[in-house]
């Protein structure tokens, strides 16, 4: 859902697969997460899941 929303709006992001960058589970457990899809905005805190609040934020 959140690749999709920012896909509607226009938003340029980069996805980094898990599935082909195994590494980066390491990083993301390091860093608290538990769940995908992991969401970084220069000047915000990273998220992770689903969250419209804060992708209309971006999107305005």
């Amino acid at each position: 859902m959140t690749k999709k929303f920012l896909e509607t709006q226009g938003i340029p992001f980069k996805e980094i697969n898990i599935e082909e960058n195994t590494q980066y589970v390491d990083t993301l457990k390091a860093d608290g997460f538990r769940q995908t899809p992991v969401v970084s905005i220069e000047g915000m805190p990273k998220f992770s899941g689903f969250r419209p609040d804060v992708l209309k934020q971006i999107s305005a």
